[in-house]
Protein backbone atom coordinates (compact mmCIF):
# COMPACT_ATOMS: atom_id res chain seq x y z
CA UNK A 1 0.00 0.00 0.00
CA UNK A 2 1.15 3.16 -1.13
CA UNK A 3 1.41 6.02 1.89
CA UNK A 4 -1.60 8.64 1.96
CA UNK A 5 1.60 11.20 1.38
CA UNK A 6 2.65 9.93 -1.19
CA UNK A 7 1.55 9.80 -4.87
CA UNK A 8 1.71 6.99 -7.18
CA UNK A 9 4.19 6.69 -9.96
CA UNK A 10 0.97 6.59 -12.63
CA UNK A 11 -0.19 10.17 -10.83
CA UNK A 12 2.42 12.01 -12.71
CA UNK A 13 1.05 10.83 -16.34
CA UNK A 14 -2.44 12.67 -15.58
CA UNK A 15 -0.65 16.54 -16.03
CA UNK A 16 1.34 15.50 -18.91
CA UNK A 17 1.04 15.39 -22.22
CA UNK A 18 0.55 12.22 -24.07
CA UNK A 19 2.73 9.44 -24.21
CA UNK A 20 3.30 5.77 -26.18
CA UNK A 21 5.27 4.39 -22.97
CA UNK A 22 6.31 4.87 -19.61
CA UNK A 23 8.35 3.05 -16.79
CA UNK A 24 9.94 3.77 -13.35
CA UNK A 25 12.51 2.29 -11.97
CA UNK A 26 15.54 2.77 -9.51
CA UNK A 27 15.39 2.14 -5.48
CA UNK A 28 11.94 2.84 -4.90
CA UNK A 29 10.44 0.36 -6.52
CA UNK A 30 11.52 -2.10 -3.74
CA UNK A 31 9.04 -3.13 -1.74
CA UNK A 32 11.18 -2.74 1.25
CA UNK A 33 12.48 0.37 0.49
CA UNK A 34 12.96 2.36 4.27
CA UNK A 35 14.03 5.42 2.33
CA UNK A 36 10.46 7.61 2.69
CA UNK A 37 11.82 10.07 0.26
CA UNK A 38 13.79 8.25 -2.75
CA UNK A 39 13.33 10.00 -5.94
CA UNK A 40 10.88 8.27 -8.63
CA UNK A 41 12.88 7.95 -11.75
CA UNK A 42 10.79 7.91 -15.23
CA UNK A 43 11.64 6.63 -18.81
CA UNK A 44 9.05 8.54 -21.14
CA UNK A 45 8.56 7.28 -24.69
CA UNK A 46 7.02 9.47 -27.28
CA UNK A 47 6.91 9.97 -31.14
CA UNK A 48 8.22 13.62 -31.25
CA UNK A 49 10.07 14.30 -28.41
CA UNK A 50 10.23 18.51 -29.59
CA UNK A 51 6.27 18.21 -30.30
CA UNK A 52 6.17 16.82 -27.12
CA UNK A 53 7.63 19.33 -25.20
CA UNK A 54 5.91 22.27 -26.57
CA UNK A 55 2.91 20.88 -24.75
CA UNK A 56 4.72 21.06 -21.52
CA UNK A 57 4.29 23.83 -18.82
CA UNK A 58 6.65 26.57 -18.10
CA UNK A 59 7.69 26.56 -14.53
CA UNK A 60 10.55 27.45 -12.29
CA UNK A 61 11.68 26.34 -9.27
CA UNK A 62 13.48 28.96 -6.74
CA UNK A 63 14.65 28.81 -2.92
CA UNK A 64 11.66 30.64 -1.10
CA UNK A 65 14.78 32.69 0.52
CA UNK A 66 15.16 33.99 -2.80
CA UNK A 67 11.79 34.56 -3.61
CA UNK A 68 11.11 36.95 -0.78
CA UNK A 69 14.53 38.39 -1.13
CA UNK A 70 13.19 39.22 -4.94
CA UNK A 71 10.18 40.43 -4.28
CA UNK A 72 11.07 42.75 -0.78
CA UNK A 73 14.69 44.51 -2.57
CA UNK A 74 14.16 43.99 -5.94
CA UNK A 75 17.60 41.45 -6.02
CA UNK A 76 17.49 40.17 -9.62
CA UNK A 77 13.95 42.03 -10.71
CA UNK A 78 13.28 38.60 -12.23
CA UNK A 79 10.55 37.55 -9.71
CA UNK A 80 9.41 40.51 -8.06
CA UNK A 81 8.90 41.44 -12.13
CA UNK A 82 6.62 38.71 -12.83
CA UNK A 83 4.80 39.47 -9.42
CA UNK A 84 3.75 43.10 -10.55
CA UNK A 85 1.85 41.42 -13.21
CA UNK A 86 -1.37 39.66 -12.65
CA UNK A 87 -1.37 35.59 -11.18
CA UNK A 88 -2.81 33.17 -10.32
CA UNK A 89 -1.81 31.94 -6.96
CA UNK A 90 -2.26 28.16 -6.15
CA UNK A 91 -0.22 27.75 -3.05
CA UNK A 92 1.07 30.12 -0.45
CA UNK A 93 2.03 28.92 2.91
CA UNK A 94 4.20 31.78 3.85
CA UNK A 95 2.12 34.61 2.78
CA UNK A 96 3.83 35.82 -0.13
CA UNK A 97 0.88 37.83 -1.13
CA UNK A 98 1.07 39.72 1.46
CA UNK A 99 4.96 40.17 1.50
CA UNK A 100 4.36 41.45 -2.62
CA UNK A 101 2.23 44.24 -1.05
CA UNK A 102 5.88 46.35 -0.92
CA UNK A 103 6.70 45.18 -4.66
CA UNK A 104 3.77 46.67 -5.26
CA UNK A 105 3.88 49.67 -3.78
CA UNK A 106 7.40 49.79 -5.14
CA UNK A 107 6.42 49.50 -8.53
CA UNK A 108 3.35 52.28 -8.26
CA UNK A 109 6.19 54.46 -6.86
CA UNK A 110 8.62 53.72 -9.38
CA UNK A 111 6.20 54.09 -12.91
CA UNK A 112 5.18 57.64 -11.50
CA UNK A 113 8.62 58.46 -11.21
CA UNK A 114 8.65 57.62 -14.97
CA UNK A 115 4.98 59.65 -15.87
CA UNK A 116 4.27 62.99 -16.79
CA UNK A 117 1.84 65.09 -14.82
CA UNK A 118 -1.38 64.19 -16.30
CA UNK A 119 -1.43 59.77 -17.94
CA UNK A 120 -4.72 57.82 -18.08
CA UNK A 121 -4.77 54.62 -15.72
CA UNK A 122 -3.97 52.20 -18.77
CA UNK A 123 -0.94 54.62 -19.30
CA UNK A 124 0.14 53.59 -15.80
CA UNK A 125 -0.57 50.15 -15.72
CA UNK A 126 1.54 49.79 -19.30
CA UNK A 127 4.26 51.79 -17.45
CA UNK A 128 4.30 49.48 -14.29
CA UNK A 129 4.00 46.18 -16.53
CA UNK A 130 7.22 47.87 -18.61
CA UNK A 131 9.79 48.01 -15.37
CA UNK A 132 10.53 44.17 -15.43
CA UNK A 133 11.07 45.07 -19.35
CA UNK A 134 13.49 47.56 -19.40
CA UNK A 135 16.93 46.66 -20.48
CA UNK A 136 15.61 42.75 -21.33
CA UNK A 137 17.92 41.58 -23.76
CA UNK A 138 14.74 39.34 -25.67
CA UNK A 139 12.92 42.80 -26.28
CA UNK A 140 15.53 43.89 -28.83
CA UNK A 141 14.97 41.40 -31.15
CA UNK A 142 12.52 38.60 -29.56
CA UNK A 143 9.85 39.57 -28.51
CA UNK A 144 6.18 41.29 -29.60
CA UNK A 145 6.92 45.25 -29.13
CA UNK A 146 3.02 45.56 -28.62
CA UNK A 147 3.68 43.09 -25.71
CA UNK A 148 2.84 45.19 -22.94
CA UNK A 149 0.13 46.74 -24.13
CA UNK A 150 -1.45 43.92 -25.21
CA UNK A 151 -0.88 42.24 -21.16
CA UNK A 152 -2.37 46.10 -20.00
CA UNK A 153 -5.63 45.64 -22.46
CA UNK A 154 -6.11 42.10 -21.73
CA UNK A 155 -5.82 42.34 -17.83
CA UNK A 156 -7.06 45.70 -17.53
CA UNK A 157 -9.62 44.38 -14.74
CA UNK A 158 -7.16 42.27 -13.00
CA UNK A 159 -4.50 45.65 -12.50
CA UNK A 160 -7.22 47.68 -11.47
CA UNK A 161 -7.88 45.04 -8.62
CA UNK A 162 -4.29 44.80 -7.55
CA UNK A 163 -3.60 48.32 -7.54
CA UNK A 164 -6.76 50.25 -6.68
CA UNK A 165 -5.44 50.08 -2.66
CA UNK A 166 -2.01 51.78 -3.67
CA UNK A 167 -3.72 54.71 -5.91
CA UNK A 168 -6.22 55.57 -3.23
CA UNK A 169 -3.17 55.62 -0.45
CA UNK A 170 -1.45 57.72 -3.03
CA UNK A 171 -4.26 59.93 -3.27
CA UNK A 172 -4.76 59.99 -0.04
CA UNK A 173 -1.10 61.37 0.57
CA UNK A 174 -2.03 64.09 -2.11
CA UNK A 175 0.85 62.31 -4.26
CA UNK A 176 -1.74 61.56 -6.63
CA UNK A 177 -5.47 62.77 -7.88
CA UNK A 178 -8.03 61.30 -9.27
CA UNK A 179 -9.02 63.86 -12.37
CA UNK A 180 -11.97 62.41 -14.43
CA UNK A 181 -13.07 58.99 -15.70
CA UNK A 182 -13.23 57.66 -19.45
CA UNK A 183 -15.45 54.49 -19.13
CA UNK A 184 -14.02 51.73 -17.07
CA UNK A 185 -10.94 53.55 -16.19
CA UNK A 186 -10.09 56.98 -14.96
CA UNK A 187 -7.45 60.08 -15.82
CA UNK A 188 -4.95 60.28 -13.31
CA UNK A 189 -2.65 63.39 -12.19
CA UNK A 190 0.29 63.87 -10.19
CA UNK A 191 2.69 66.30 -8.38
CA UNK A 192 5.81 66.41 -9.76
CA UNK A 193 7.49 68.22 -7.06
CA UNK A 194 10.82 67.68 -5.19
CA UNK A 195 9.08 66.63 -1.97
CA UNK A 196 6.25 64.40 -4.57
CA UNK A 197 9.37 62.41 -6.13
CA UNK A 198 11.24 62.35 -2.61
CA UNK A 199 8.27 60.35 -1.20
CA UNK A 200 8.00 58.31 -4.02
CA UNK A 201 11.87 57.45 -3.78
CA UNK A 202 11.77 56.56 -0.20
CA UNK A 203 9.20 53.52 -1.13
CA UNK A 204 11.34 52.13 -3.33
CA UNK A 205 12.80 48.92 -2.57
CA UNK A 206 16.28 49.66 -0.08
CA UNK A 207 18.96 48.02 -2.57
CA UNK A 208 17.43 50.21 -5.82
CA UNK A 209 17.62 53.48 -3.01
CA UNK A 210 21.28 52.55 -2.19
CA UNK A 211 22.17 52.15 -5.68
CA UNK A 212 20.56 55.87 -6.32
CA UNK A 213 22.70 57.59 -3.32
CA UNK A 214 25.78 56.34 -4.89
CA UNK A 215 24.85 57.74 -8.14
CA UNK A 216 22.86 60.83 -6.74
CA UNK A 217 24.62 61.20 -3.00
CA UNK A 218 22.72 60.86 0.34
CA UNK A 219 22.16 62.95 3.07
CA UNK A 220 21.22 62.23 6.81
CA UNK A 221 17.98 63.38 8.06
CA UNK A 222 15.69 62.30 11.57
CA UNK A 223 12.83 60.25 10.92
CA UNK A 224 9.13 60.60 13.02
CA UNK A 225 10.65 58.02 15.81
CA UNK A 226 14.06 60.21 15.98
CA UNK A 227 16.15 57.87 14.07
CA UNK A 228 18.85 58.80 11.69
CA UNK A 229 17.82 57.52 8.41
CA UNK A 230 19.91 58.35 5.14
CA UNK A 231 17.92 59.45 2.13
CA UNK A 232 18.51 59.90 -1.38
CA UNK A 233 19.79 63.48 -2.43
CA UNK A 234 16.79 64.51 -5.08
CA UNK A 235 17.68 68.01 -6.96
CA UNK A 236 14.61 67.24 -9.27
CA UNK A 237 11.94 64.42 -10.55
CA UNK A 238 13.36 64.06 -13.92
CA UNK A 239 17.36 63.35 -12.50
CA UNK A 240 15.53 61.03 -9.58
CA UNK A 241 13.73 58.55 -12.72
CA UNK A 242 16.94 58.68 -14.97
CA UNK A 243 18.74 57.21 -12.06
CA UNK A 244 16.32 54.52 -11.42
CA UNK A 245 15.97 53.88 -14.52
CA UNK A 246 19.41 52.82 -14.84
CA UNK A 247 19.43 50.50 -11.94
CA UNK A 248 16.46 48.61 -13.35
CA UNK A 249 18.06 48.06 -16.62
CA UNK A 250 21.05 46.66 -15.32
CA UNK A 251 19.76 44.30 -13.12
CA UNK A 252 16.79 43.35 -15.46
CA UNK A 253 19.91 43.09 -18.25
CA UNK A 254 21.52 40.34 -16.08
CA UNK A 255 18.77 38.77 -14.76
CA UNK A 256 17.05 38.26 -18.80
CA UNK A 257 20.90 37.24 -19.77
CA UNK A 258 21.24 34.85 -17.38
CA UNK A 259 17.83 33.37 -17.54
CA UNK A 260 18.59 32.94 -21.70
CA UNK A 261 21.33 30.88 -20.64
CA UNK A 262 19.85 28.92 -18.12
CA UNK A 263 17.07 28.12 -20.87
CA UNK A 264 19.52 27.27 -23.53
CA UNK A 265 21.29 24.64 -21.18
CA UNK A 266 17.85 23.23 -19.45
CA UNK A 267 16.34 22.92 -22.90
CA UNK A 268 18.71 21.89 -25.57
CA UNK A 269 20.72 24.03 -28.04
CA UNK A 270 18.33 22.69 -30.94
CA UNK A 271 14.82 23.23 -29.18
CA UNK A 272 16.49 26.48 -27.77
CA UNK A 273 17.51 27.67 -30.96
CA UNK A 274 13.71 26.84 -32.88
CA UNK A 275 12.18 28.68 -29.66
CA UNK A 276 14.08 31.50 -30.08
CA UNK A 277 13.45 31.79 -34.23
CA UNK A 278 9.46 31.32 -33.05
CA UNK A 279 10.09 34.34 -30.55
CA UNK A 280 12.08 36.59 -33.51
CA UNK A 281 9.52 35.93 -36.03
CA UNK A 282 7.01 37.31 -33.97
CA UNK A 283 8.60 39.93 -32.83
CA UNK A 284 9.75 41.04 -36.50
CA UNK A 285 5.90 40.33 -37.33
CA UNK A 286 4.99 43.25 -34.91
CA UNK A 287 7.48 45.52 -35.99
CA UNK A 288 6.01 45.22 -39.86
Amino acid sequence: MVSKHKLEPGSLLEILPPVEFCCTYGSSLHPNNSNKSSMVDYILGVSDPLQWHSQMYKYGVVRMHNLVEDVLNWESFYLSGRLQKPVRVLVDDLDIECVNSVNLRGATSAALLLMPSKFTEEDLYAKICSLSYMGDLRMLFAEDKNKVKKIVQGQFDLFQTMYKPFLEEYATNDLLRFSSSEGHQVNLSQDCGLSAASSLVSTLPSKVRKKMGMWLGEKEKLNETGRVIREVVINSKEEAAECMRKVLRKRVMFSSARQAVAGLMTVGAVHGVRYLASKMQKAWKSRA
